[in-house]
Protein backbone atom coordinates (compact mmCIF):
# COMPACT_ATOMS: atom_id res chain seq x y z
CA UNK A 1 0.00 0.00 0.00
CA UNK A 2 1.67 3.30 -1.06
CA UNK A 3 1.97 6.24 1.31
CA UNK A 4 -0.08 9.31 0.56
CA UNK A 5 2.22 11.85 2.13
CA UNK A 6 5.95 12.32 2.36
CA UNK A 7 7.38 11.84 5.84
CA UNK A 8 10.05 14.53 5.39
CA UNK A 9 9.40 17.94 6.93
CA UNK A 10 9.96 21.26 5.26
CA UNK A 11 13.35 22.69 6.08
CA UNK A 12 13.61 26.18 7.53
CA UNK A 13 14.51 28.67 4.82
CA UNK A 14 16.54 30.80 7.27
CA UNK A 15 18.49 27.79 8.57
CA UNK A 16 19.31 26.69 5.02
CA UNK A 17 20.70 30.15 4.19
CA UNK A 18 22.41 30.38 7.62
CA UNK A 19 20.68 33.66 8.53
CA UNK A 20 21.20 34.60 12.19
CA UNK A 21 19.17 37.82 12.27
CA UNK A 22 15.96 38.69 10.42
CA UNK A 23 16.04 42.38 9.54
CA UNK A 24 12.74 44.20 10.08
CA UNK A 25 13.69 46.81 7.46
CA UNK A 26 13.73 44.22 4.65
CA UNK A 27 10.01 44.25 3.93
CA UNK A 28 10.37 42.26 0.69
CA UNK A 29 11.45 39.22 2.72
CA UNK A 30 8.83 39.73 5.43
CA UNK A 31 5.92 40.08 3.01
CA UNK A 32 6.45 36.47 1.85
CA UNK A 33 5.42 35.32 5.33
CA UNK A 34 2.09 37.21 5.32
CA UNK A 35 -1.29 36.13 3.98
CA UNK A 36 -3.16 38.33 1.47
CA UNK A 37 -4.96 39.86 4.48
CA UNK A 38 -1.54 40.58 6.08
CA UNK A 39 -1.90 38.00 8.83
CA UNK A 40 1.27 36.13 9.76
CA UNK A 41 1.51 32.65 8.29
CA UNK A 42 2.05 29.81 10.74
CA UNK A 43 5.31 27.92 11.02
CA UNK A 44 3.50 24.85 9.71
CA UNK A 45 2.66 26.69 6.47
CA UNK A 46 6.05 28.31 5.95
CA UNK A 47 8.29 25.55 7.30
CA UNK A 48 10.31 27.85 9.57
CA UNK A 49 11.79 26.45 12.77
CA UNK A 50 10.63 27.72 16.18
CA UNK A 51 13.68 29.94 16.69
CA UNK A 52 13.30 31.71 13.37
CA UNK A 53 9.51 31.90 13.69
CA UNK A 54 9.92 33.91 16.89
CA UNK A 55 12.46 36.20 15.21
CA UNK A 56 10.18 36.54 12.17
CA UNK A 57 7.15 37.52 14.23
CA UNK A 58 9.19 40.13 16.12
CA UNK A 59 10.52 41.57 12.85
CA UNK A 60 7.01 41.75 11.36
CA UNK A 61 5.69 43.51 14.47
CA UNK A 62 8.53 46.04 14.36
CA UNK A 63 8.00 46.68 10.65
CA UNK A 64 4.29 47.24 11.27
CA UNK A 65 5.02 49.68 14.09
CA UNK A 66 7.29 51.71 11.79
CA UNK A 67 4.68 51.57 8.96
CA UNK A 68 6.89 49.48 6.69
CA UNK A 69 4.17 46.81 6.58
CA UNK A 70 0.41 47.32 6.93
CA UNK A 71 -1.53 46.00 9.90
CA UNK A 72 -4.64 45.26 7.78
CA UNK A 73 -5.44 45.19 4.06
CA UNK A 74 -8.95 45.88 2.92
Amino acid sequence: MPRRFSPSRKQCNFCRKKIDYIDYKDSSVLIKYLTPWTKMKSARDTGTCAKHQRMLSEAIKRARFLALLPYVKK
